[in-house]
């Protein structure tokens, strides 16, 4: 990628990326709330575009296990190194929020915590327990990591029966190592479509970020392989670079390319439905989703691939050199 054209991070953005700044009544109380009991939203703290409309509409993200990721994406600015803490009590304070919120629809996501024999499943499961059983008419949509292709912290997290289940592919094969250094493409795929065999009737989603050097012909690949894990759900939104210690911008990915790539994914490759757009996030429209489209059935991938594997920042640690403070504008 060293020789590939960039945009400067200070360069003018496009009008379709430009929103107004939130104040409704019901983003600021639950800002309030986020203050009061210590937790973390993916909404604040990737200065997400869509913060306003998904708090006013009843859904929030909620981010758990901390924040300090085991893992250095190059996309993403949470902080990484050796988190040194596990709170247990987690899931009873976000149920807290959900509940005192009334919230119709959370999203649940973290860090990696790649030191824990589970990598923090065991906390999904319980959030996802805890929030079904104290606020029942909240749907629970979990962003969960790769748990380094362990299946049984997998089955843990489908075990408890979220809405929905998704895990965020970010980018195409090419990119794939030095993007995500710490995971591997197949076996985010594959652990797509092992969720599928072990919950059928799942919901599963992934996301893949635009504007970071990938070519037409790699997208439409990308979004082929993870139809063959039976993926029902696919968001595909612009990359918005952090800081200059992130990979830059290759490209402004216009409003009439995102409209193509959602008549792509569910005319030709059979998505159940696509949510594209410059602006779109993982969370964007969740409430919507959970409540209307139909999982449909397992696809071919159905077994975890490169569990065993090494991922490239396993064997390659100079491919990871980020240390930056905080989870950016092109977190997920």
């Amino acid at each position: 990628m060293a020789d590939l054209q960039t945009i400067e991070l200070k360069a003018r953005k496009p009008g379709w990326l430009k929103v107004r700044s939130p104040g409704g009544q019901k983003y600021l109380k639950l800002q309030r709330l986020m203050r009061t009991q210590s937790l973390h939203t993916v909404c604040e703290e990737a200065a997400c575009p869509n913060i306003g409309e998904c708090w006013e509409a009843g859904t929030a993200t909620f981010m758990i296990l901390g924040d300090v990721c085991t893992r250095a994406c190059k996309y993403c600015g949470v902080a990484h190194g050796m988190p040194t803490t596990l709170d247990e009590d987690e899931p009873s304070r976000v149920t807290d929020a959900v509940a005192a919120m009334e919230l119709e629809h959370v999203v649940i996501t973290s860090v990696n915590r790649d030191e824990l024999g589970d990598g923090g499943a065991g906390i999904y499961a319980e959030t996802i327990r805890q929030i079904h059983e104290r606020v029942p008419g909240c749907s629970v949509e979990v962003l969960i990591p790769d748990f380094k292709g362990d299946e049984d912290s997998l089955m843990k997290v489908v075990k408890a029966k979220p809405e929905i289940l998704g895990h965020n592919l970010e980018t195409v094969e090419r990119l794939h190592p030095e993007v995500r250094p710490g995971g591997r493409y197949w076996r985010s795929i594959s652990f797509l479509g092992a969720a599928k065999r072990i919950g059928p009737g799942t919901l599963t989603k992934t996301g893949i970020i635009l504007g970071m050097g990938e070519e037409a012909h790699e997208i439409r690949q990308a979004m082929a392989d993870v139809r063959e894990a039976g993926v029902d759900i696919l968001t595909l939104g612009q990359y918005l670079r952090p800081s200059s210690a992130h990979i830059a911008v290759a490209r402004w990915v216009g409003p009439e390319e995102f409209v193509d790539w959602k008549r792509v994914g569910e005319e030709e490759l059979g998505f159940s439905h696509v949510e594209s757009g410059p602006l779109v996030r993982s969370s964007y429209h969740a409430k919507e989703q959970a409540r209307e489209v139909e999982a449909g059935n397992a696809g071919s991938i159905r077994d975890v691939m490169e569990a065993n594997i090494p991922a490239p920042a396993e064997v390659l640690p100079k491919l990871v050199s980020l240390e930056v403070g905080r989870l950016g504008a092109g977190g997920r």
